[in-house]
């Protein structure tokens, strides 16, 4: 999910489209949310892991 949204945040800065730009922003910010609470032992959605 981090990996994504930092593909799309690159997309969306080369192409110049700031959908892609905001939807990568999103989605980096949750990825790291989820990997910050199973890092600390919160399991969301039954997954500590999230790729």
């Amino acid at each position: 999910m981090i990996i994504l949204g930092v593909i799309l945040i690159i997309l969306g800065y080369v192409l110049s489209i700031p959908i892609l730009y905001t939807i990568g922003i999103i989605l980096a910010v949750v990825g790291l949310i989820l990997t910050i609470l199973g890092a600390v032992g919160r399991g969301v959605g039954g997954r500590k892991t999230y790729f």
